[in-house]
Order: structure tokens, then sequence, then C-alpha cells
């Protein structure tokens, strides 16, 4: 069944219903930390942003006897909005719940628009994007890309894990290795696991040691699967593929921070099935693509969009196979998807 299209009054009636409720919210968040600030708070410590639920997050203690505790805290009005990886200053009330009094600065942060166009930071303070997917839902090219993009432009080391690798058969196999080759060769680095078998897990494990780690990728393709098995203890939710669609469920609703017990942490993020890169220019698509680095700026024409110019170096390399026409096309679509053409 077709997705029903809103006309611009309901849309702005929806928008108007959520405006006036997350007013309602705020309202009673403000009054709940007056309550806490009128009480006995603990003295200002360091902690971690482990998820993120509405208008509160679940913060970890990092210092002192609250040490590995974890405490729902509301936010003070004047903080922006926090995700799952902020490192925050807080104090503790009574009965688990506390205050954010501040936040400390991001080393990193991962961020796609929302619905509304509008930017928001996904997960902060992450060394490495596990970009997951898998035979089934199949694999696209553009969003892999995407996702190479966006940890580009946020300057955060990309991995690529075919999950699910068990699926493979005669029918999948030639596009698989083909995708792969392509990444392998760019020198990208690709892990081929399955969580359900547990083949692969071991590498997986020891890249992901000392690090923080975000998983993304669309639903389905096995997410909350690799963190079971990765931490067998947390047991997270594991939904199948829709009968109707073959894409994925939805299993994990918030961004949510794991530790592993040699060290590093790991964040589970919300299943997406498009990754938006409104927030790009074109030259940050074109850094995304880093076989395009030695290419660029040697085209004839300063302006080339390196679409049927005569003298395009991109051009020229596609022809000679220095670049594969599978990312020639992810590039063109991206681009094509920025506002104005990212322009």
């Amino acid at each position: 069944m077709a997705k029903r299209q809103l006309n611009r009054r309901q849309n702005w009636r929806i928008e108007k219903i959520q405006g006036e409720r997350a007013a309602r919210a705020a309202k009673r968040e403000s009054s709940a930390v007056e309550a806490l600030e009128g009480g006995d708070l603990g003295p200002e410590q360091h902690g971690l942003v482990i998820a993120h639920f509405g208008v509160q997050v679940e913060v970890e203690a990092r210092d002192g006897e609250l040490a590995g505790q974890v405490f729902r805290c509301y936010l003070r009005a004047n903080l922006p909005a926090l995700v799952t990886g902020d490192q925050v200053v807080w104090r503790a009330g009574n009965q688990g719940i506390g205050v954010i009094v501040a936040q400390l600065p991001r080393n990193t942060e991962l961020c796609r628009p929302d619905s509304r166009g509008q930017l928001k930071p996904v997960a902060a303070n992450v060394d490495m994007i596990v970009i997951v997917f898998a035979p089934l839902p199949e694999p696209h090219a553009n969003l892999i890309d995407r996702y190479l993009v966006a940890a580009e432009h946020a300057g955060i080391k990309p991995l690529l894990l075919l999950n699910k690798f068990d699926l493979i058969d005669d029918h999948n196999a030639p596009a698989l290795n083909a995708l792969l080759a392509v990444y392998r060769t760019l020198g990208y680095p690709v892990l081929e696991v399955s969580a359900h078998h547990g083949n692969g897990m071991e590498q997986l494990q020891a890249q992901l040691d000392g690090r923080i780690s975000v998983f993304v990728g669309q639903s389905g393709v096995g997410k909350s699967s690799l963190v079971n098995s990765l931490l067998p203890d947390v047991e997270t939710r594991v939904g199948p593929l829709s009968e109707l669609s073959g894409q994925g469920t939805h299993t994990t609703t918030t961004a949510r921070l794991f530790h592993f017990p040699g060290g590093g942490e790991l964040i589970d993020s919300p299943g997406i099935r498009e990754f938006g890169l409104g927030h790009v220019s074109r030259a940050d698509v074109e850094a995304g693509f880093i076989e395009f680095n030695d290419l660029l700026g040697t085209c004839r024409f300063r302006d080339c969009k390196h679409d049927r110019e005569p003298g395009c170096a991109l051009l020229k390399a596609l022809e000679d196979g220095r670049v594969q026409q599978q990312r020639m096309n992810s590039y063109r679509s991206i681009i094509a998807s920025l506002p104005e053409n990212g322009y």
C-alpha cells in the first residue's frame, strides 16, 4: 500500500500539535528541575550520556563513589540538545534522579538532517562508524557511500561490516563480491561476519576494543543481533524483516551506549533507511569520495560539474577504470539531492 501524502494544512496541524506537546513537556521539565535544585543536590561531577529519552537522558556517573551508577537526569533550560556519547557535568539528587548543569565540548559528532531538514546530532565523541549491511535486505551502494561521506565530513574512521554472510548464495554472491571489491580496492577496512553463527566476531571485537564506535545501517541488517553477540548480557530486541517490503523493522528506538569488558564503548543507533546529507556542501561530498582526491582541481574548467564537460579529470578516470561506475553513480545521486545541488 502506498504511503499516504499529507497536505500542507495537515502537516501544519501536526507540527502545531507536536510543538504544543513539546512546550508542555518543557514546562513540566522546568518545574521538575526547579524542584530538584530547590532540594539537596550533590556536588558537580562528570558523567557520560548513555541513552536519550525525550526530555530526559540517562547519565552514567564517572567520578567517586557513584562511578558506574546510572541516573535519569533532567537538563537545565539553557543547555543544547544532548545525544548519546556526550560528556557532561551533572549533580545527583534523590532516588536516582539528577540534573545536568553543563555539556563538555565534543571531539566529534555524527549528524544528519531530520524530516524537516534541520540538522540533528545522532551521537557524540565517536571514534569509528561501523557501517552494517547484509545480503538481505539488499545493500545499496548509495546508502553506504552516504555514510562514508558523513564519516569523512565528521573526521570519524569508517569500518564496513557485512553481517549475515552465511546468507550469501549463488544468486547474490556476484553482486556482493563486486560491491565489496570496490571498497577493498579503495582501502576501506571490510569485515564479513555472522552474528548468528559467530563467524568473524573475534576480528570485529578486536576492531572495536579501545574505541567508541557507533553502528549505523538500514533496519533489518542485524545490528541488534551483533550487539547481542558482542554483549550477551545486553539482550537487545531483534526484529524480523517485513514480509511485505523485504525491509527491516525497527527494533532499536533510541541510541544507547554499551561498555565492552576489555575497554571501549559501542553506540547502537536506531536503524535508518535514508541518510540525508543536506548539511554538507559539494566540496564536502567530493572530499568523501577519496578516489577523487588527486583528480579534483585538474579538470579543464574550474567550475566543472563532472558531467559531460570536455577535459573532465573524473570522466577520464572513469573511462580508464580508476573511478568505478558504481561510485560515480553514487556521487551524482548525492550531489543531485543537495539543496541547489551543493552550491
